[in-house]
């Protein structure tokens, strides 16, 4: 059963780690789903065509959370890719991190047709289903991206030459980034935001740098808060502190922090 969503909801959840094994039903229930979404990836891609993503994650491995992908050149990802590798602005992204602090009905959420941007400037209109197991706890989603820069250039063509258009070879996958550089690209993404160097930064400007790496989910992945502490030219107890004070201010999601953070901790 699953429920839609037009909007992502802003309500603050609370983070709720699980705590012992999953129960070895729910894990075959979630071995089941898993086994059964895998070929359903491969046939909507040949179906949907070259220029639509489809990806199955495990939202409970960030760090290498594609277990199956169709059409990966569109934002040049494969299996075993991490999430946080995904289109920048990606409603879904940021409503499955706040899923996952979540534990709720067994109910399936749907986000339709947002649009986000790959790293490479191309425009995708996107839908993903985050599938929740019977304890009520997500663990999977499917996504679909759909390449629009294709279909714009095609009905334009149409349009102009009222002819039947021909279709553009699919461009091959280039290497998968390597986590590191990710994870790079996200901490100087967040630098160049604030137009200055890092030697002349204040407290609260590299706070702002932090947060814009939580909210591209940074510190789910582990070493992250490391290498902001050394982009930042601080130490990693300093983002801890800079987190503390984002989380005081209640304006970032608590799925975003590291798990090792728990709802009142104080670090030096």
């Amino acid at each position: 059963m699953a429920k839609k969503e037009s909007s992502v909801d802003t309500v603050k959840p609370k983070w709720r780690p699980r705590k012992g094994a999953l129960p070895e039903a729910v894990a075959k229930e979630r071995a089941t789903l898993f086994a059964a979404l895998r070929p359903i990836v491969e046939m909507l891609g040949v179906m949907v065509g070259p220029n639509v993503e489809v990806l199955l994650h495990d939202m409970t491995n960030p760090e290498h959370s594609i277990l199956a992908i169709a059409n990966g050149h569109i934002s040049n990802r494969d299996v075993g890719g991490s999430i946080i590798s995904g289109p920048r602005d990606d409603v879904g992204f940021y409503e499955a991190q706040r899923q996952l602090s979540i534990k709720g009905e067994g109910l399936h959420s749907v986000m339709l047709n947002y649009p986000t941007v790959t790293d490479g400037g191309l425009r995708l209109r996107s839908s993903t289903v985050l599938f929740r197991d019977s304890l009520g706890e997500p663990y999977a989603a499917l996504c679909l991206n759909a390449d629009m820069t294709m279909f714009e250039a095609t009905h334009a063509w149409l349009e102009g030459f009222l002819m039947r258009s021909q279709a553009k070879p699919a461009h091959p996958a280039q290497p998968q980034p390597e986590m590191d550089t990710l994870m790079q690209e996200i901490i100087s993404d967040a630098v160049r935001r604030l137009g200055k160097p890092v030697s002349m930064m204040n407290k609260d400007e590299k706070t702002q740098a932090v947060q814009a790496m939580l909210r591209r989910g940074l510190f789910i992945v582990k070493g992250g808060v490391e290498l902001a502490a050394q982009a930042l030219g601080v130490t990693r107890f300093t983002i801890y502190n800079y987190m503390e004070v984002l989380r005081q201010r209640g304006d970032t999601d608590e799925a975003s922090f590291p798990k090792n953070m728990t709802r009142g901790s104080k670090r030096a």
